[in-house]
């Protein structure tokens, strides 16, 4: 009997044992000296500075040199990858590895410029809660392809002082704006912020429609998105300077609110609010909020490049951002006060309760690009 249950412990050790184990060591010695070329947003000092950490910790913890290319866009970077793929440069890549989600992973997968599937050889994989969506982007399955990092909500700013009873709709954000001239506005789009906001205000002129989660057809997409330029055609002539200019992003939007020339900055981060105060950039009676009908979500995500040159190194730094320690420390709320995508018993401080809010669904990644390319055509002269 003994030996039929020690039989049987062997065999379930093997089918339960995580198929990293063994190889892991051998992804850490090779990724021992590599450089890895970090393309990811520069927009925000509190997220530099906690790129600059990890750098430091892969420096001293594995000899990994984590070098940050700060990117306005990452559509930049999606482009430098298609111009290296239409050249023939398989290997030898210029970038290690990227920040991405939405239209951006949708494009690279696509153009087969993603290095995998890796995600469930990572060790810290483990850690991930699973009921996150965290194997679909804006409702594109990952495949393993890119490895979720953290949670986006949009949600908005204001200094209780000033504004004691916020908008609570756009509908209410439009009331306010006639009868507050000059004191709205949003960040241009491209801008990943501005998209967003207008991502967010169509699926509220539109109820949610389901064709939102369906690719974007040019029939689909006039009748649908009519509204929404209605809407801004009103908005624009009553925000901030007019509508002829537009801040530039999120860390704008809070300049402006703590200088008083605005009453709502935006964010895609619930906690964003926390660290800013803590960095002297908003005053303490500033707080977030979600609109009533919940905040525009989704999961942003590490992805490595198929022809990356340090594609272990970029393994190795991947699986540390993703380490309790790293989620635990970007979940603090006075130093990033990023939603983790951790399982919250492994992390460790605020990061455990970080403040979220009720979730609204992204629509299909085409509708970014077209609704992009129509507010620049009406607007972005």
């Amino acid at each position: 009997m003994k030996k039929i249950l020690s039989i049987l412990s062997i065999v379930a050790a093997t089918f339960s044992a995580p198929s990293f184990s063994e190889n892991w060591q051998q992804v850490e010695q090779k990724a021992d000296g590599q450089t890895v070329y970090f393309h990811a947003w520069g927009g925000s000092q509190e997220i530099n500075r906690y790129i600059q950490w990890a750098g430091n910790e892969l420096k001293s913890r594995y000899n990994v040199t984590l070098h940050h290319v700060k990117v306005t866009d990452i559509a930049e970077t999606t482009a430098r990858l298609l111009a290296e793929k239409a050249a023939g440069k398989e290997t030898g890549g210029s970038v290690d590895m990227v920040w991405i989600n939405g239209e951006n992973f949708k494009s690279m997968k696509e153009n087969q410029l993603l290095f995998g599937p890796f995600v469930d050889t990572l060790p810290s994989w483990q850690y991930v809660d699973k009921s996150l969506p965290v194997t679909v982007d804006f409702s594109v399955p990952t495949d393993g392809l890119e490895a979720p990092w953290g949670v986006g909500q949009l949600v908005f700013i204001h200094d209780k002082m000033s504004l004691n009873n916020p908008p609570e709709s756009f509908s209410e954000m439009l009331s306010y704006a006639k009868a507050f001239p000059n004191r709205l506005t949003y960040p241009r789009p491209p801008e990943f912020h501005g998209t967003s906001f207008i991502k967010s205000l169509l699926i509220e002129l539109t109820n949610n429609d389901p064709i939102l989660q369906k690719p974007v057809s040019s029939d689909s997409f006039d009748l649908v998105t009519k509204p929404l330029w209605n809407y801004l055609d009103e908005f624009h002539k009553v925000a901030w300077r007019g509508g002829k200019q537009f801040p530039a992003g999120t860390a704008e939007t809070i300049q402006l609110l703590d200088d008083g020339q605005i009453d709502l900055a935006i964010t895609f981060n619930p906690n964003a609010v926390f660290s800013a105060q803590a960095n002297g950039n908003l005053a303490d009676t500033t707080t977030a909020y979600a609109l009533s009908s919940g905040a525009l979500s989704n999961i942003h995500f590490l992805a490595i490049p198929w022809n990356a040159t340090a594609t272990d190194g970029a393994k190795v730094a991947i699986n540390f951002l993703l380490s309790p320690e790293a989620q635990s420390r970007k979940g603090d709320i006075t130093i990033w006060g990023d939603p983790s995508v951790l399982n919250s018993q492994y992390l460790k401080g605020t990061a455990k309760n970080t403040q979220q809010f009720k979730s609204v669904a992204e629509p299909h990644p085409s509708w970014q690009t077209a609704l992009e390319k129509e507010w620049l055509k009406r607007y972005g002269s």
